[in-house]
């Protein structure tokens, strides 16, 4: 680990990259950076041991595995390398433009230790970028004394493809260059041309006219009964569609056609639902329209005009039953889009008929015109139904940084699509409203869910209240976040006068917004977001310990504790461009989530600016996603228990693992109940954990069977205090140590002392008031929950012998 190398050949008065600081963080992110010096090349950082391992890859990356991309070893560069893009100005080392071309984390697909493979020459790393995914090998080639020659090689995997790949190729584009040739290979991956949005159709008799299909766009390389279809951004449907793969090997030439997937009915109309859960089981017809063509038979046809491109394509199909040519109109665009409109399509694509092909960009020579709006929204809830499984779908937005309603859907739905929403939904569903104000549901009985699931929905327009007018379902949108949402529809609303305090300040650098800082967020007291944030300030060097580098489900109050809340995990687009964030993937939603990470002060400060009262972190942290530092037993009363009865039962609990030679930490919840929390140090898995932990709880439920229940179900306690040890899962969050609680008296959640733990004890003796001179005083008492460690089998060795 050394940056002498980095420090030695620059000039920082001269350059603009980052000076030479070693990071503790080890995050294991990585950076490709497109670097235009003397010669192109891209730049590989790896983040291992403090510093990023570079290497120079003159080709650049490549998913197909039969490539084996040179990698020279360089120089290690800082950390604050991941995120440096300018121009490095003549007469400096390195001289020339560098773009970031991906980014993400990595994680070792060998049980050796990264620095190990490093030292071996044998590196192997599993991707999870935007454009490296799956597993890679860096293998050193040279034994000399430079021993800098390494290859990078792609594994075969469900990310690789056995298509030409181009780094270049997937550069973002702006508008196309007029009069530039464009020449293709067959085997080169295809990113389509993009058309721009517009609302007015048109007649002019140098365009041409197209339906405009509601499905997947796709590319398909055909030749010699070989297929491969792949979407805008690479991803493989051949398993999707198997029976579109086996109409496609019936072409008998060599071709790269362009075209839209659909479901359609006897009518001829598509289904967007029924694409999205097709199987050969489904009602309606696939079927393939192919509006380009971008190859045939050995040469490159994307420099000539649409028209004449397009003049091949029914020759090619002649064979083929799903793929279909996608014809068209000239000229007279009015009439062929009301006539499409009429028949229930929904909309129509102009092309401007000599346009050339130009993969990547999105183009005003192709052109949509939709008739109805479309947009992204946030499924927050359902309403009951006597004759359905639910009435309608309870829809919202985030717009300013609130949850904001904005309208119920109640039809687009299928009876399979309603049973798959409602098992989704179920799975999310919480007590309380998501919205900031209660929407008016006409009397209708509400379930309330977390606002997670993305779907897009059609409409005809927006009401003066800002509501969605005729709304109709048209499906989950699994590929997107809340995070990705086109919010581009929504209705402006005029700008009104607000009265609000204001204020910044500037921390390490980082200017962190304040707004709204007389609201009152307890109003029995009259405690304001003022006093939450200035708690946050006094004690963020207590508190942060316990949250750096551990993703953070949000739970905001933004209007104060007597207002409803909302979770949100995912980036909305609301984060500071200096907040970071990590990519983590959902089994449950099928994605990527992007999670924020409370790395210093300034990010706190932000969390409490958002309305986040209480600060929720993981159990592990991101280099040990899947191995928690602790585990922990939490004392849940029900209504009717007193504080002293959890008490009692915390008394009982300490004894027994006090027995078992268990060092356990204990702090009040900050809402009614006890957290005991049992430090292991990443050294075992959840479920490992979990199954300890439970163990314990059936040795503390005998010694309290009056007093305790381990009941999953709430009716079946029997109003007795819940033993729970299901928090120990990837991905639950509990309140942190010394962070607030939207209850009424602003209690802290506090560390004690086993000695404090007497009957008359109340959860509102630490509060926001008081915790700043408690920490004064005794200081962290959790500090040892960071570094200690149980050794679960001697533990259990010794609570076998009780």
């Amino acid at each position: 680990m050394s940056l002498g190398d980095y420090i030695r050949k620059r000039d920082f008065r001269n350059t603009p990259e980052p000076e030479a600081k070693i990071s503790k963080a080890n995050k294991q992110r990585f950076v490709v950076q497109r670097h235009q010096a003397s010669r192109l090349h891209y730049d590989l950082r790896l983040e291992i041991d403090g510093v990023l391992k570079s290497w120079a890859v003159p080709k650049g990356p490549s998913m197909n595995p039969r490539d084996k991309r040179l990698a020279i070893h360089t120089e290690d560069h800082p950390i604050k390398y991941l995120e440096f893009h300018g121009t490095i100005p003549k007469g400096n080392y390195g001289a020339g433009e560098m773009k970031i071309w991906d980014s993400g984390i990595f994680e070792s697909a060998s049980s050796m230790d990264l620095l190990e493979q490093l030292s071996s020459g044998n590196l192997k790393i599993r991707f999870s970028g935007k454009k490296l995914k799956g597993e890679f090998a860096l293998v050193r080639t040279n034994r000399g004394e430079e021993r800098n020659q390494w290859l990078l090689i792609k594994k075969s995997d469900n990310y690789s493809t056995d298509l030409n790949y181009d780094a270049e190729d997937l550069i973002e584009r702006s508008d196309p260059k007029p009069g530039k040739l464009i020449e293709l290979n067959f085997k080169d991956p295809v990113k389509p041309m993009l058309a721009t949005s517009t609302k007015e159709i048109f007649n002019d008799p140098d365009w041409i006219y197209e339906l405009k299909w509601d499905g997947y766009r796709l590319i398909a390389h055909v030749n010699d009964g070989k297929v491969n279809l792949h979407s805008r951004n690479g991803i493989s449907y051949n398993s999707k569609f198997p029976e579109l793969v086996k109409d496609l090997k019936t072409i008998s030439h060599e071709a790269i056609l362009d075209g839209e997937v659909v479901v359609v009915d006897e009518d001829g109309l598509p289904s967007f639902e029924k694409l999205q859960n097709y199987d050969t089981k489904t009602e309606g017809a696939l079927k393939f329209y192919v509006f380009d063509m971008l190859y045939l038979n050995g040469h490159s046809t994307l420099n000539l005009k649409l028209l004449e491109r397009k003049s091949f394509i029914p020759e090619i199909l002649e064979e083929t039953q799903l793929a279909i040519f996608c014809d068209h109109i000239e000229g007279m665009g009015t009439a062929f889009y009301q006539k499409a409109i009429s028949t229930g399509m929904e909309g129509v694509i102009a092309k401007k008929a000599d346009s050339t092909y130009s993969p990547g960009y999105r183009t005003e020579q192709w052109l949509k015109v939709k008739a109805e709006e479309s947009l992204e929204t946030l499924i927050c809830g359902y309403t009951d139904s006597e004759g359905a499984l639910f009435g309608s779908l309870i829809l919202g937005i985030i717009k300013d940084g609130t949850l904001s309603y904005i309208g119920n859907c109640g039809t687009g739905f299928s009876n399979k699509t309603q049973a798959e929403l409602l098992r989704k939904m179920e799975e999310r569903e919480i007590d309380t409203n998501p919205f900031e104000k209660k929407p008016n549901l006409k009397g209708r009985k509400a379930n309330w869910v977390r606002p997670e699931l993305v779907c897009e929905v059609t409409f005809s327009e927006w009401t003066k209240a800002g509501r969605m007018r005729h709304p109709v379902f048209k499906g989950l949108r699994e590929d997107k976040s809340s995070g990705d949402l086109n919010n581009k529809s929504l209705p402006k609303e005029p700008k009104q006068e607000r009265k609000s305090s204001s204020n910044s300040l500037e921390i390490d650098g980082k200017e962190v917004k304040f707004t709204n800082l007389d609201k009152i967020y307890w109003p029995e007291s009259g405690l304001r977001k003022y006093d939450l944030i200035d708690y946050y300030l006094q004690v963020s060097e207590y508190i942060l310990p316990y949250l750096r580098d551990r993703p953070q489900n949000l739970h905001r109050h933004p209007n104060g504790i007597h207002k409803k809340g909302f979770y949100q995990k995912d980036n909305e687009g609301l984060i500071e461009d200096w907040v970071e964030t990590t990519r983590i993937y959902s089994k449950s939603t099928n994605r990527d989530i992007e999670y924020l990470l409370c790395q210093d002060e300034a990010t706190l400060l932000y969390m409490a600016n958002l309305g986040c009262i209480e600060i929720n972190p993981w159990n592990s942290r991101i280099d040990h996603l899947d191995r928690p530092d602790y585990t922990v037993i939490d004392l849940d009363p029900s209504d009717k228990n007193s504080f002293d009865e959890v008490i009692e039962v915390a008394l009982i609990a300490r004894e027994i693992l006090a027995s078992a030679k268990i060092n356990a930490y204990l702090k009040t919840s900050g809402s009614s109940g006890l957290h005991i929390y049992l430090p292991i140090n990443a050294e075992y898995s959840y479920d490992e954990a979990r199954d300890f932990t439970k163990l314990l709880c059936y040795f503390i439920q005998e010694k309290t069977s009056g007093l305790t229940s381990m009941d999953r179900a709430v009716k079946n306690r029997k109003d007795k205090i819940y033993l729970d040890y299901l928090q120990n899962r990837r991905g639950q969050t509990l309140a942190s140590a010394y962070c607030v609680r939207p209850k009424e008296g602003a209690p802290v959640s506090a560390p004690l002392e086993w000695e404090e733990l007497k009957k008359g004890l109340k959860i509102t003796d630490f509060n926001i008031k008081n915790m700043l001179a408690r920490l004064k005083e005794k200081g962290d008492l959790f500090q040892a929950v960071l570094h200690d460690k149980v050794d679960m089998e001697k533990a259990l060795e010794r609570l076998n012998k009780l």
